[in-house]
């Protein structure tokens, strides 16, 4: 019993955490163009 009490912060700390990075990379653009990256292979930059 002792060791759920020890957890359930930990594990409430890390979602918490997980959930935070996520939203930040919503908010940054990392989701925006999910298709172009697989054509960039045969475009040449210069």
């Amino acid at each position: 019993m002792n060791a759920i009490f020890f957890m359930l912060p930990i594990m409430l700390l890390i979602g918490l955490s997980l959930l935070a990075l996520f939203i930040w990379a919503l908010k940054s653009g990392q989701f925006e163009d999910l298709e172009a990256q697989k054509y960039r292979i045969f475009f040449d930059d210069k």
